[in-house]
């Protein structure tokens, strides 16, 4: 009988309460005051109430801090065992919403059931994750540098990318991308290979402008001259900018901003949240907001270093960099620093389906830093 380390047999016999005295309650406590500054905001959006938006992200946020505590207790090696059933389920309701999905703003995104409104390709942005981690777990370094090994994994990432594009979903399908990407670089993918995608990608792009639509093309126009038509595709933008401006340093003061309350700026309780804070907080609750995802960037990488399987360590990576991309594109698009394509800001932003997904990631960043000594062999469960 081979006989394991201590540590390591002690975190295989962990009690649910060992588990959950293991969680990294200061990350906890990090997240909730990311979630607290998004109702606090919602309430502002809302005129100074708590109706229509603020109480129910606090409603959400609290089931899901609940859903990440079970996320971060469940053996590890149980996630590693299904990450390709998520990631299966995940692409058939893809597809479900391509024949039967509800159409809102124009896009055809979510699934109705009942009163519940899902949104898949928010789920697969973790589910991709879930599968890329336990695919890369198994292979060789060795076998990376074979490019038959990467069929499997390119055809992961770019078969929901491109059911998510069809909704159509930009933004969306670019974070699939970029996750997936990041995954591939930290399994020793090596950057000769992102070369050759990239050249193949921007020679694609005069195809690839045939299949978006009228909308997109006009939002990637006005991106580049958003004045070109400033009441309608060059709107948005042109008022985010205005409201960015007239924060200055300190801001206008909570409740307080003109472009939001006076409603010049459109989207201000989803996309263009965080342009309200800038607003109403200026220069410095800006930068504070991204020192508090800067913060929980630095504890994903720091549990990711920590894990002692490959599993643990591309999952809270991938996880990682996904929310990296969410606060990246949101800041970047609300600033005219990249074109308009409705990314939220993560735990900010209202939205169920976000909201929940974020919470999850961090459940599987939990989840990593608890098992952190457990050993998983190349084969899924395997000790």
């Amino acid at each position: 009988m081979r006989i394991l380390p201590r540590q390591a047999v002690y975190q295989t016999e962990m009690t649910l309460r060992q588990r959950l005295w293991q969680i990294n309650w200061s990350l906890v406590f990090l997240i909730t005051v990311i979630g607290g500054v998004g109702v606090a905001m919602l309430y502002s959006a809302g005129g100074g109430s708590m109706e229509p938006w603020a109480s129910r992200q606090l409603v959400r946020f609290v089931f899901g801090l609940f859903a990440m505590f079970v996320i971060a207790v469940v053996d590890i090696r149980v996630w590693l065992r299904y990450a390709y059933v998520i990631y299966g389920l995940s692409l058939i309701l893809l597809v479900v919403v391509e024949l039967f999905g509800s159409i809102g703003m124009g896009a055809q995104r979510w699934i109705r059931f009942g009163a519940l409104q899902v949104q898949p390709s928010e789920v697969m942005k973790i589910a991709l994750a879930l599968a890329l981690a336990r695919y890369f777990h198994r292979v060789n370094i060795e076998d990376i540098g074979r490019p038959l090994y990467l069929l499997a994994p390119i055809l992961m990432v770019f078969a929901p990318a491109a059911l998510v594009l069809k909704q159509p979903d930009l933004g969306t399908a670019v974070m699939l991308l970029g996750g997936g990407a990041a995954i591939f670089f930290l399994a020793g993918v090596r950057l000769w290979k992102f070369g050759v995608v990239t050249v193949l990608g921007l020679a694609a792009i005069p195809i690839g402008w045939n299949f978006l639509h009228e909308y997109q093309r006009q939002r990637i126009l006005t991106f580049i001259d958003p004045e070109s038509d400033p009441l309608g595709a060059g709107y948005h933008i042109l008022q985010s900018q205005i409201a960015f401006g007239s924060g200055s340093v300190f801001g206008k003061g909570y409740l307080q901003g003109t472009q939001s309350h006076l409603n010049f700026l459109p989207e201000r309780h989803t996309d263009f949240i965080f342009t309200m804070l800038a607003e109403e907080f200026g220069l410095v609750g800006g930068l504070l907001v991204i020192l508090l995802f800067a913060l929980l960037m630095v504890y994903g990488l720091a549990v990711s270093v920590r894990s002692r399987n490959h599993f643990g360590r591309l999952l809270a990576m991938g996880v990682t960099a996904t929310i990296l991309l969410y606060v990246f594109i949101n800041a970047a698009m609300v600033m005219g620093l990249v074109p308009v394509v409705g990314v939220p800001l993560p735990l900010i932003s209202y939205g169920g389906t976000a909201m929940l997904t974020v919470l999850a990631g961090c459940g599987f960043l939990m989840n990593v830093y608890v098992h952190r000594d457990v050993r998983i062999g190349r084969h899924a469960g395997e000790s």
